[in-house]
């Protein structure tokens, strides 16, 4: 991770769960993270947490429904730092919402989220690159299980449809990468059961969200995802870790 020290890194979602696990070890690590959410409260506090670390946070409010406020995003990190050498693509949700019974506007806001954002960061994110002449640059997503096979829960029928999209959006995106030339390498980290703030935000009953993980023999953790996010950045440079498919032991599905 040596030759990540001083470089600049985007992560989304970093506001809580693994989005904000993953700002902060990358800040131990010496970069100078901007980490966006709607909401930067939590991402300001943990930047005055982190003030002493080798690295730096900077919080950056984006709602990545709105194109325009990407672009500033992006449009910021250009002006602030030059370029970008790491995009984390995490953000994320999920609505309870069958085909048959779910709204049109609940399937836009699950697709709007997690593929259209992270097709237009990943673009900015590339443009930056490109534009920095940046060797050796990686764009990260985090995906699901989800999103390699399905499962019995229908009310997450347009969750599981959007990431199954983010797997071949990736693999489309690592030829178009390779055809360009050069040395930006894309991978994606796809969990099953992690103990973050999504379920209850999905589902909207905290409490029931905290049962369910309790009713859980083992689960993964927020830490656990960042320590396949810092093993796949950190490998030689002619290595390319696609696809990162990870669950608790006793997990079946």
């Amino acid at each position: 991770m040596e030759r990540w020290r001083g470089k600049i890194a985007l992560v989304t979602g970093a506001s809580a769960g693994i989005g904000a696990d993953v700002a902060a070890r990358l800040v131990g690590h010496g970069m100078v993270v901007y980490g966006c959410a709607r909401g930067v409260d939590r991402i300001e506090q943990a930047a005055l947490k982190l003030k002493d670390a080798p690295g730096r946070l900077i919080a950056v409010q984006c709602d990545l429904l709105k194109d325009d406020e990407v672009l500033r995003m992006f449009e910021r990190i250009q002006a602030e730092q030059g370029t970008l050498h790491l995009c984390v693509n995490n953000a994320g949700m999920a609505r309870k919402s069958t085909i048959l019974d779910g709204s049109r506007d609940q399937w836009r806001e699950v697709f709007e989220v997690n593929v259209l954002a992270v097709r237009q960061c990943t673009q900015e994110a590339v443009k930056l690159m490109k534009q920095g002449k940046v060797e050796n640059g990686q764009i990260v997503t985090l995906n699901s299980m989800s999103g390699h096979r399905s499962t019995s829960n229908r009310e997450l029928a347009s969750y599981q449809m959007a990431k199954h999209a983010v797997t071949l959006m990736t693999e489309l995106t690592r030829r178009e990468l390779r055809d360009l030339g050069g040395f930006i390498r894309i991978g994606q980290i796809s969990p099953g059961m992690v103990e973050t703030e999504f379920e209850a935000r999905c589902s909207g009953d905290p409490q029931a969200a905290k049962e369910k993980y309790a009713s859980l023999e083992t689960i993964l953790h927020a830490e656990d995802i960042t320590d396949a996010l810092i093993h796949m950045i950190g490998a030689p440079e002619h290595v390319e870790i696609h696809d990162v498919l990870m669950r608790p032991t006793t997990q079946k599905f």
